[in-house]
């Protein structure tokens, strides 16, 4: 029995007979992300790139309000420039790009709320299992008034088609476990917190016996199959969002607990 173990203040990383967990460590903030977060998640998963021993990742969200949040939005406040809002950007699809390109099979264990960057890290996840309690969503058009990327857009599309994507962002809403797995969004819904467990420990296991050059080889194709748009080609998009004066707005009345008040500039 092989064990090895990474022990991080927000990220916790076990590795047991060929299975990595991963649990973002940060319930008192609804595991929000910070910047440090993304990059140890990005690590972990070149990680699993380079270590034979690694046949599967599991991701869960510490204690039982969330997945992930998103972003902690106070990594926003010092937003200033358009170089702020492209380098963030860019920061995220170099993550998310990690994880959904990572050589294993990647499974999110997701309870409670996976919104906005945590919808973003599901999304690209190879399965999703969510349990009745589970809530996802982009709720940015009511929150901070950014948006999403090229390739997240792209990337969601796939997952659920244009339709739903414009319905979820445009509603702001979060949709529950039922109606996210009949668009997709989650391929498995299980009753609570330990039948989730119970269940992501079963399906990681059973992938882990499978032939790890059948399942990479599979992840390879369905990529070449899915052409992705870059970040770059929605420049304009982000900086007319990042750069407004209704982002500022949203997040003033995000931190002061306030609804925000739209000026479409």
């Amino acid at each position: 029995m092989d064990q090895k173990t990474t022990t991080s203040e927000d990220i916790l990383y076990d590795l047991k007979d060929g299975i990595g967990k991963v649990t973002f460590n940060r319930p008192q903030a609804r595991n929000a992300f910070t910047f440090e977060m993304y990059e140890r998640l990005a690590q972990i998963c070149e990680q699993a790139n380079n270590d034979k021993s690694v046949k599967v990742l599991v991701l869960q969200g510490a204690g039982d309000k969330a997945f992930a949040s998103g972003t902690d939005i106070n990594q926003f406040r010092a937003f200033t420039t358009p170089q702020h809002a492209l380098e963030y950007e860019s920061r995220i699809d170099r993550v998310l790009t990690q994880i959904e390109q990572c050589r294993v099979p990647t499974i999110a264990a997701i309870n409670g709320a996976c919104t906005g960057g945590g919808g973003g890290i599901a999304a690209c996840c190879d399965l999703r299992i969510g349990t009745k309690s589970t809530r996802m969503g982009f709720p940015i058009a009511r929150t901070l008034g950014n948006c999403l990327s090229m390739s997240n857009i792209s990337r969601l599309t796939a997952l659920i088609g244009p339709a739903r994507v414009k319905d979820i962002i445009f509603t702001a809403r979060l949709i529950d476990a039922e109606e996210a797995a009949s668009i997709g969004l989650l391929t498995e819904v299980v009753e609570d917190i330990p039948a989730l467990q119970k269940r992501a420990d079963e399906l990681a296991k059973l992938i882990a016996g499978n032939a790890p050059l059948t399942l990479n080889a599979t992840k390879q194709a369905l990529s070449r199959l899915q052409r992705r748009l870059s970040r770059e080609e929605g420049e304009d998009l982000i900086l007319m969002c990042y750069m407004s004066k209704d982002f500022h707005e949203g997040l003033d009345a995000f931190l002061s607990k306030r609804p925000p008040q739209w000026k479409g500039e």
